[in-house]
Parts: structure tokens; sequence; C-alpha cells
């Protein structure tokens, strides 16, 4: 996982994201479409120049798409729904904590 406090450069070429995440730099490309909150800046060149906030949006992409197992429309109405949050998605392990909590609950109605 990438830290905000590890990107110290004020920019990074698309080259350097896309090793970031150990992906094709088309890839990046490609989320750079289909996430409108992913906005590099172009320089003159046309060269993509990723700012830290572009990284962090860029990891919170790659969480649910690659980690997460979500579609592009479910990664996108992830992202809508948590809005600017930049913890990763916890809200498996938090649902599994609750029926555990819930289960010992019945557990001991049951015996007693």
């Amino acid at each position: 996982m990438i830290q905000e406090s590890d990107l110290t450069k004020l920019y990074y070429s698309i080259g350097e994201v896309a090793k970031m995440f150990d992906v094709n730099t088309s890839l990046i490309r490609f989320w750079e479409k289909e996430f409108p909150s992913v906005t590099p800046k172009k320089n003159k060149k046309g060269n993509r120049l990723f700012s830290p906030k572009n990284i962090m949006e860029l990891q919170r992409i790659y969480v649910l798409v690659k980690e997460d197992g979500h579609t592009l429309e479910g990664a996108k109405k992830a992202l809508k729904s948590k809005g600017k949050s930049p913890e990763k998605s916890n809200s498996n392990n938090e649902v599994i904590k609750k029926l555990e909590s819930i289960r010992s609950k019945l557990m001991a109605l049951k015996q007693g």
C-alpha cells in the first residue's frame, strides 16, 4: 500500500505510477477514462503528470478492482458511496465481526 506521505514529488509520470501498482501504462490510461475522479495534468507534449492525490485515488481503484474483485461499475458505485475516504474498504471484515458477535450472543442465549 502506498502512503501519501511516501509520495515526495509534486508530479509523477505515467510510467512511475504504473510501476507503483505493477500494471501496464495502458491500464492507468484506461482507468483515467473510466473514472472521472482521476484527472492528471498534461504538459505541452501531452504527457500525463499525476499528483499524489491522483495516485491515492488510483490506489483506491486498484484495491477495489484488483484486490476486492469489483467490476468497473461496482468500483464506481463504491467510490461514489465512500466519497473521498482514503481508507481501504473493510466492509467485509466489519460485517464478519458483527455476525460473529451476534452468533456468540445467540449461542450464549441457547446455552443459558
